[in-house]
């Protein structure tokens, strides 16, 4: 939609057009309450800023509607959509890794591996995942929160447009 018509939506249906890019409460409720935006931008800007607020627990709810990497997102819902646009397809040895992988993440991190799959390859993600592996929690932590960051302003951007340019006027 284009920027016009989100700053024109009733609060509920601008809550729900943001909500698929971070399903955390106080962020929706922060970047909805900033329009009317003047510029996508601006709009942008307003979403970075509250999601540098994430607290650890908000990262661990709005992990619960990520699929985990490899999967693909099931349903129709725009989450979903965005998610199966947003992740690569991996050859079967690859993607054989990053199951194993995140089995491993799993078991150490408790939580789903997560990373910014828009414009990585399948290998790519693999050795992101192997490198996070390395990580201690409190440093994968951070990693986690600024991919989950990067994740929904990304998806804020596809599904917020910059209204078209007005037409020049004919010179005379």
């Amino acid at each position: 939609m284009d920027l016009a018509t989100f700053n024109a939506l009733p609060v509920a249906d601008a809550a729900a057009t943001v909500r698929p890019c971070a399903d955390i409460g106080s962020w929706v409720d922060d970047v909805v309450a900033g329009r009317p935006y003047r510029c996508r931008d601006s709009l942008l800007l307003r979403a970075m800023r509250a999601a540098a607020e994430w607290t650890a627990a908000d990262v661990d709810a709005a992990l619960a509607h990520h699929p985990r990497i490899g999967e693909r997102a099931s349903g129709d819902s725009t989450e979903a959509r965005l998610s199966r646009t947003e992740q690569p397809t991996a050859a079967e040895a690859t993607a054989a890794r990053i199951a194993a992988g995140n089995a491993a993440y799993e078991a150490k991190f408790g939580r789903i591996y997560l990373v910014r799959a828009a414009g990585r390859t399948a290998d790519d993600i693999l050795a992101n995942l192997t490198e996070r592996l390395g990580n201690d929690p409190a440093a994968e932590a951070l990693v986690t929160a600024e991919q989950l960051r990067q994740i929904a302003l990304l998806r804020l951007e596809t599904l917020v447009e910059e209204p078209a340019a007005e037409p020049a006027e004919a010179a005379s």
